[in-house]
C-alpha cells in the first residue's frame, strides 16, 4: 500500500498536508473492505465500481488501481473496473499530472517516481501523466487550481493538450471544486488565470473573457487592462487571507468579478479612459458568471452585494459621509469587513502603485466598529410583534411600519431600544389620529358610521 498524490507531493515540497490518500494494489474490493474492517475501520464505498475506500472520521482514502474506458463525450461516460494486478508504473499513467504521480512506500521508505515527478517539482514544472489526460476535462481546471497554489509554469505541451479539450459537459459541482481550491488556497491565482487564457478556456467564461484588452486610465491603472488588473487584485487578495475558507471564498470571488461591469461601461471621455457606474453594472455579468460555478444562490447574493458597493470605502471617506451613511453601507453588503478586503485588495492591485496606506478602508472599518455593524448589518430595534402587542393586526402595514422605524435608526434619530419603542409609539399616535380627521372630514364616513343619539 503507497502514499501517493497531494501528499506525497507536498511532503516533497515540504509544505504542510491534513489528507491522506494511499494506493492498494494486489487487493480486490471485497479484500480490501474485509481488511480494514478486520482492522476496526468503518468504511464507506465510494467510487465507481466501488474502487475507493473512505476511513470514515479520519482524513484517509484508499483507491484501488483501476481501468477507465470513455464510452461518450460527457466526463461522466466512462466503463471502470479495479483491477488488483495493475503495477505502479501504469496506474501513475492514469493520474492527471507528473507531480501527483509520485508515490511512497510507508514500510520501505522506496519512492516510485517513473514519470519523474520530483523533477518537475524542481523545475516548479506542470507535465500532463501521459495521453490519457484528455479524457477528463476537468484536469484543465485542476492544473489551474495546482498552478495558483503551488507557483508552477505549464509544461508547452500541457498546453497545448489542455486546448485541445472541450469543456462543455463538466458538472457544476466539479467546476465550482477547483475554483473553490484556488481560490481559498492560491497564492498566485493571476498565475492560475493566465493558465485559463494560455490553453485557450476563456471563452467558457465570456464574463472573464471580455475584461482582456478593457482598457483603464493609465494614471489611475498603470498596470493595464483590467484582466491583468484582476490577476494583480486576486495576488493582492491571496497575500491577506484569513484562513478561514468560507470569508475567503466570499472575497475571493467578490475579487474575481468586481470590474465584471467595465466592459460594458468604458468610455472615451475628454480623451480619458472613464467606466462610470460599473459597480452597478457588475451585478448582471456577476450573476451569470457564478451560475456557471454553482447553485448556491445566497453564496451569490453576498458576492453580488461587494461587487455593486467596491468603490464605496473611498467614495465614503473623501465625501466625509456621516455615521447614517456608513448604516445604510452596512445594512447593503451586510459585512462592511468583507467590503474592505475586497476595497483594499483593489486599490494594492495596480502594481507599480503600490499605496503605503488604505485611509479609506481604516477609516471605514474604524467608524463601523464603534457602530458595532462592522461584521453584521445593524439589527432592527423593531420587529413586527412590536405593532401586534400594541393591537395591530398583521399584514403588509406591518411591514411599512417596521420599515419606517428601521429607516430612522439608520438615520441615526434613534439609538436604543426604548427610544426605538417611544419613537414607535408616537407614529402610531399620528397614525391614529391622523384616520381620526379623515373621518371626520369625510361625509361618507360619518354616514357609514352614524352618531349614537341617546
Amino acid at each position: 500500500m503507497h502514499l501517493v498524490g497531494g501528499c506525497v507531493r507536498d511532503a516533497l515540497l515540504g509544505r504542510e498536508f491534513h489528507e491522506f490518500d494511499l494506493e492498494a494494489f494486489r487487493l480486490t474490493p471485497e479484500a480490501l473492505q474485509r481488511m480494514l474492517r478486520g482492522l476496526g475501520f468503518q468504511v464507506d464505498q465510494v467510487g465507481r465500481a466501488f474502487s475507493v475506500a473512505k476511513l470514515r472520521g479520519l482524513p484517509i482514502d484508499i483507491a484501488l488501481p483501476r481501468r477507465e474506458r470513455k464510452v461518450g463525450r460527457r466526463h461522466r461516460d466512462f466503463v471502470v473496473d479495479a483491477d488488483p494486478n495493475m503495477g505502479v508504473e501504469e496506474a501513475a499513467e492514469r493520474r492527471d499530472f507528473t507531480v501527483n504521480a509520485i508515490s511512497y512506500d510507508p514500510l520501505t521508505g522506496r519512492v516510485d517516481d517513473p514519470l519523474n515527478g520530483r523533477a518537475d517539482l524542481e523545475r516548479r514544472r506542470l507535465r500532463h501523466a501521459s495521453h490519457r489526460f484528455a479524457e477528463d476535462p476537468l484536469r484543465v481546471l485542476r492544473g489551474m487550481q495546482f498552478i495558483a497554489r503551488l507557483g508552477l509554469e505549464s509544461d508547452p505541451e500541457t498546453e497545448t493538450l489542455c486546448s485541445r479539450i472541450d469543456w462543455r459537459d463538466l458538472s457544476i459541482e466539479r467546476v465550482f471544486g477547483e475554483w473553490r481550491k484556488m481560490l481559498v488556497d492560491g497564492v498566485e491565482i493571476g498565475r492560475g488565470l493566465r493558465f485559463l487564457q494560455a490553453v485557450g478556456w476563456l471563452p467558457a467564461y465570456p464574463e472573464l473573457e471580455a475584461l482582456v484588452a478593457c482598457e483603464q486610465d493609465p494614471e489611475w491603472h498603470p498596470e493595464g487592462d483590467v484582466w491583468t488588473h484582476t490577476g494583480h487584485v486576486l495576488d493582492a487578495f491571496a497575500r491577506d487571507r484569513l484562513d478561514d475558507e468560507k470569508e475567503d471564498l466570499v472575497v475571493g470571488l467578490a475579487c474575481l468579478c468586481h470590474d465584471l461591469g467595465k466592459p460594458a461601461t468604458t468610455r472615451f471621455v475628454d480623451g480619458r479612459v472613464r467606466s462610470r457606474g460599473h459597480e452597478a453594472a457588475g451585478e448582471g455579468p456577476t450573476r451569470t458568471f457564478l451560475a456557471r460555478l454553482t447553485n448556491r444562490p445566497r453564496l451569490v447574493d453576498d458576492v453580488v452585494r461587494l461587487v455593486v458597493d467596491h468603490l464605496k470605502p473611498r467614495q465614503l471617506y473623501q465625501g466625509g459621509a456621516g455615521d447614517a451613511a456608513v448604516r445604510r453601507l452596512a445594512h447593503r453588503v451586510k459585512r462592511i469587513d468583507r467590503l474592505v478586503r475586497v476595497a483594499r485588495a483593489d486599490a494594492l492591485g495596480r502594481p507599480p502603485l503600490q499605496p503605503d496606506e488604505c485611509r479609506d478602508c481604516d477609516w471605514l472599518l474604524a467608524r463601523a466598529k464603534a457602530l458595532r455593524i462592522r461584521d453584521q448589518a445593524p439589527e432592527p430595534m423593531v420587529r413586527g410583534r412590536d405593532l401586534i402587542d400594541r393591537g395591530m393586526a398583521p399584514g403588509p402595514a406591518i411591514g411599512a411600519m417596521v420599515d419606517r422605524c428601521y429607516q430612522a435608526q439608520l438615520n441615526g434619530d434613534i439609538g436604543s431600544r426604548g427610544e426605538a419603542l417611544r419613537y414607535l409609539d408616537r407614529m402610531l399616535r399620528r397614525e391614529s389620529a391622523g384616520k381620526l380627521r379623515e373621518t371626520r372630514n369625510d361625509p361618507t364616513a360619518r354616514q357609514a358610521n352614524p352618531p349614537v343619539t341617546r
